[in-house]
């Protein structure tokens, strides 16, 4: 029987639910849930910045755990912190596709929430897909930051129009050995190096195919002159020691753009092996987490971002700044200064979006990883 890593972590989850089951609580502990709120989200919702005027408002405790890989966070709900956890916050294929046929997640009140979707931008209008489920009769969580995220150039050394135009072929051509850095982020870097290779990430994949996305990562691996997080890749832009990295966009480029390098850009290619599209976006929805006494807070904290200067605080977070949904509404827009427009890229966001296929699962996602490790690990000397 052939176990895949995802099939070994589904059944070790449910065992470890099984025995972290908690016991009967009193009346009391129920109650004190209805002044407490746990939050499982990437960063920017765990800022104090946003979190501190919802305490004060609801005299609650809030604790929010930031991480930045997306299937862990949902393991950890498999594994029986549906009991911890009130909201959880991930990017867009896995509350329809994962969370809610696994009954991880529950379903908001459509009357309630769907209107705030009418005042996001257009792409948003409802109903949106991803925030839907798959007979799209249930609405499944809230949508605020959102960005393309391809790659990033030092537009003094690889200019917008050339990046745009060579696109992965960037990681292809050998005079650029030595000149570029890779994120570390594992899901994005699996997509690349299909993209890289010529190959649509997100179709079921043949024998060939992986023959030729291991070569290209040995390649692209051995090629990296830097590896490292965000903070690293853009130093290294900066000071000249890479030219462009994958994976990145404004989510990564953001925080160099608004301490004054405009030079560091995120760039989507015109075109790749995606039909019709040359990169990736991501959109993140927030939803609410199968507790069996899910806070009361968590429907009311989703409609606590959604005012206008919440969501400009969201956008605008430390650590990385994002565009967000709210900005079609003229009261959360005008929040914005030049300044923080020109981090986020506004000026080419719509164009990048449009030629951006969004974030989705890699059907053959476990032997790809297992293939990209590998080449990181034989490049690295491990």
């Amino acid at each position: 029987m052939n176990v895949t890593r995802r099939d070994f972590l589904k059944t070790t989850a449910a065992g470890a639910a099984a025995l972290s089951a908690p016991a009967i609580l009193s009346g009391r502990a129920w109650a004190a849930r209805d002044k407490e709120l746990n939050i499982l989200c990437w960063e920017g919702y765990n800022s104090a910045d946003v979190l501190d005027p919802f305490r004060s408002a609801h005299d609650a405790t809030v604790k929010a755990e930031s991480l930045t890989n997306d299937p862990t966070m949902i393991n950890r709900l498999r594994a029986g912190e549906t009991n911890v956890w009130d909201l959880i916050n991930v990017n867009n294929p896995w509350a329809r596709k994962v969370m809610y046929p696994e009954g991880l997640i529950k379903p908001l009140d459509r009357a309630t929430f769907e209107p705030y979707f009418d005042k996001m931008l257009p792409m948003f209008k409802p109903p949106y897909k991803w925030a839907m489920s798959d007979d799209g009769k249930e609405l499944l969580g809230m949508c605020q930051r959102f960005g393309p995220y391809s790659f990033v150039v030092n537009t003094k050394k690889v200019s917008r129009k050339t990046a745009e135009d060579q696109g992965w072929d960037l990681w292809n051509d050998p005079a650029n050995a030595g000149k570029y850095g890779i994120l570390e982020s594992d899901d994005w870097n699996v997509f690349d190096i299909f993209l890289i290779a010529g190959i649509n990430p997100f179709v079921t994949h043949s024998d060939a195919d992986f023959e030729k996305f291991d070569t290209t990562a040995k390649k692209v691996f051995k090629g990296a002159k830097v590896v490292g997080d965000i903070a690293t890749m853009n130093q290294a832009l900066i000071s000249g020691e890479i030219n462009f990295h994958m994976t990145g966009g404004t989510y990564s480029a953001s925080p160099a753009r608004f301490d004054g390098y405009p030079e560091i850009r995120g760039v989507t290619p015109l075109k790749s092996a995606i039909p019709g599209k040359g990169g990736v976006s991501w959109i993140e929805v927030t939803s609410t987490v199968a507790n069996p006494q899910l806070s009361p807070l968590a429907t009311q904290f989703l409609e606590y971002v959604q005012d206008p200067k919440v969501a400009h605080t969201v956008a605008f977070a430390e650590g990385t700044f994002n565009p967000v949904a709210q900005m079609a509404n003229k009261k959360c827009f005008e929040l914005f200064t030049k300044e923080e427009l020109d981090a986020i890229q506004w000026d080419s966001l719509d164009e990048e979006m449009e030629r951006s296929a969004e974030y989705d699962i890699v059907p053959d996602y476990d032997r790809a990883l297992d293939l990209m490790t590998a080449a990181k690990r034989e490049a690295s000397g491990g």
